[in-house]
């Protein structure tokens, strides 16, 4: 399992642009009908979530997402491995696709325009199909060419020189990862206009003390907050576990290089850092210790819960490893919940590789709304004083 993913990332890297007639031709972009989300129609990120406030005290205020009109500020997401399609690649009909982007991005709506392209992803089927030996590749290229090509119809007739944040996660981090290396880091207007990349639960090798030069040539690792022009990327492990040898995430098997980490709450700490989390509370996925009651006062009155202070996150960096230990703070009275999930589980075992993965945007998603709203508060104030010049 170790070298899945990594494989099929190291295939993306190594490759040249792949020509249009060597692949299945990508959808076709400039139809509304291959994305899930683009700004002033309905659709998933226009849908208002029913979300519940969860402190020590038990259940709070219930409220609704929102959608912020006109924002200066896109947002372009590529979600995660979710597909249960039989064959190596996903077809066009989104299911579980629509649940991933409703629970990781759709907030996202009360910050920025949302763009999230449908994209024949690898499948579940083909993490399987090359655990036993297969090949991938060309999955992968579909993959890419998938995205690919949504960024170029994004760019000519969406985008009109706006800038951008691009948010990915899994396999949609990695997709991003190859966006940034080929079609961003080396077109210095683009390049200026992206004011962050969000792209955890891919692993992002950096030389060790150093913010940048392994998987990015030229974008940073984020250091402090408030900066722009930087990525975003962290694997959760659950405080005192520690990657294991082989481990999917977290470890660099390249000597003097290491994972990189940033504190999605507040880049360049170091230490425990509270973080500002939505959850689905209706999710059926098993969670180490059992399931989880969320609060000692019943059931959830709606289906996403928002707690504040309910997590913590640390930075680690030690030699090949770099990884963002995920902790609770319950305490012996509280009413809200002593155990989140994030775990994968397989036949009843949890993947100790993997970490947190299933976790790695919930825990912090209210941090990065706040991170992306405040790039998004700077590009309006400096569009009004443009308008106000003129």
């Amino acid at each position: 399992m170790r070298h899945l993913l990594l494989s099929a990332a190291a295939a993306l890297f190594a490759a040249a642009p792949f020509p249009a007639s060597a692949l299945s031709p990508a959808p076709d972009y400039s139809k509304d009908s291959a994305w899930l989300c683009l700004p002033g129609r309905t659709d998933v990120c226009s849908t208002p979530l029913a979300t519940t406030a969860l402190n020590p005290n038990g259940y709070g205020s219930t409220g609704q997402s929102a959608v912020a009109k006109d924002p200066p500020l896109d947002c372009f997401y590529v979600y995660p491995t979710v597909s249960r399609d039989e064959g190596m690649n996903s077809d066009l009909n989104v299911n579980e696709e629509r649940g991933a982007v409703e629970t990781q991005f759709a907030r996202f709506a009360s910050v920025c325009r949302t763009f999230a392209p449908i994209y024949r992803q690898m499948t579940l089927a083909a993490v399987t199909a090359f655990a036993t030996g297969a090949n991938i590749d060309e999955a992968g290229k579909i993959a890419y060419g998938d995205v690919v090509a949504a960024w170029h119809n994004y760019l000519a007739t969406k985008n009109n020189g706006r800038p951008f944040v691009l948010i990915g996660h899994s396999q949609g981090s990695l997709m991003l990862q190859r966006l940034i290396t080929s079609e961003i880091e080396n077109n210095p207007t683009v390049a200026l206009r992206m004011k962050l990349a969000i792209i955890p639960g891919f692993d992002v090798l950096v030389p060790q003390g150093k913010l940048v030069g392994g998987t990015f040539k030229k974008t940073p690792l984020c250091s402090r907050a408030g900066e722009t022009g930087c990525v975003m990327s962290w694997t959760s492990f659950r405080e005192k576990n520690v990657p294991p040898e082989g481990a999917m995430f977290g470890i660099s098997e390249e000597q003097g290089m290491t994972v990189g980490c940033v504190d999605p709450a507040r880049p360049g700490a170091t230490d425990w850092v509270p973080l500002d989390s939505y959850w689905y509370a209706h999710s059926a996925l098993a969670v180490p210790g059992g399931p989880i009651s969320w609060s000692s006062e019943g059931s959830p009155p709606s289906p996403y819960l928002r707690t504040e202070g309910l997590v913590s996150a640390k930075c680690v960096n030690s030699g090949q490893r770099g990884y963002l230990w995920i902790r609770t703070n319950h305490k012996a009275g509280d009413k809200w919940t002593d155990r989140i999930g994030g775990e994968v589980g397989v036949f009843g075992m949890f993947l100790p590789g993997w970490g947190m993965h299933l976790a790695d945007m919930n825990e912090a998603q209210g941090d990065l709304i706040r991170e992306v709203g405040e790039i998004e508060s700077a590009e309006a104030s400096a569009r009004s004083r443009t308008i106000a010049r003129r």
